[in-house]
């Protein structure tokens, strides 16, 4: 009687024409009782290796190989070697830390909140969040310097680091989140087009902010930028922090 192994891998930050280039090599390699699949979502990759095989000790040793050739294929890209959104992910670093987070957000409206209370438990860790939407709500709830959003842009490293600062001392949390962006259709300049957002997370006394330049309409606007602000935080707690490359440099 044939047996069934699953095992998946989660990754982030690329595009499926990218993966596909990427695993070519790896995906030839696979016997036939091997079959690989591939769920992309707005930067957020779940690859599935399914083996169905009648030894089973073959083939969990197989699977196990193949498992780990796809972790060290993509290295400090894998966010889980199981089947988890990035949401639980972050809440499973922050539980195992006792450790708190808040959200200050503009461009995304509450979805950072959204994503983290859909995981079960996070009242364990999550306290709050601002949506700070109006300049007015960035000054005057979340301190934010009203020179800085005059003379850099509501949408700026200062700005978006000052929220995420912000946040943190009025929630008293451990780590922040910070989003400030232009989702479009409409708002874009030459210097900052639909798509611009400024991301910065916060865990103790050390912020890290990045601007990124996301493609799509709207809402893949809204959730690249929450999902890329999570695995900002979760780079940040695991110290595997880098700089990620702009998704669409011009």
């Amino acid at each position: 009687m044939p047996h069934t192994e699953t095992r998946h891998i989660v990754i982030y930050g690329y595009t499926r024409e990218e993966l596909s280039r990427i695993i070519r090599h790896f995906e030839a390699q696979l016997p036939e009782y091997v079959k690989i699949s591939i769920a992309n979502s707005h930067l957020v990759t779940t690859i599935t290796l399914t083996g169905v095989h009648s030894g089973i000790e073959l083939l969990r040793f197989k699977m196990n190989k193949y498992h780990q050739n796809l972790n060290e294929i993509f290295t400090e890209d894998v966010l889980a070697m199981e089947r988890m959104q990035p949401a639980e992910v972050l809440g499973q670093l922050l539980k195992e830390r006792e450790l708190t987070v808040a959200f200050a957000e503009s461009c995304t409206g509450g979805n950072l909140a959204h994503r983290i209370t859909q995981i079960p438990g996070s009242s364990a860790y999550f306290l709050g969040s601002v949506v700070s939407y109006a300049n007015d709500v960035k000054a005057d709830v979340l301190g934010v310097s009203r020179g800085d959003i005059s003379q850099y842009g509501a949408v700026s490293r200062q700005v978006v680091e000052s929220m995420a600062g912000g946040v943190a001392r009025m929630m008293r949390s451990d780590c922040s989140i910070a989003t400030s962006g232009i989702a479009g259709p409409d708002g874009g300049t030459k210097n900052k087009p639909v798509g611009t957002v400024w991301m910065a997370v916060r865990y103790h006394d050390k912020t890290l902010s990045e601007c990124i330049h996301f493609q799509g309409d709207r809402d893949d606007v809204i959730q690249q930028a929450t999902n890329h602000s999570i695995v900002m935080l979760i780079n940040l707690l695991r110290e595997s922090y880098t700089v990620a490359e702009d998704f669409n440099d011009e």
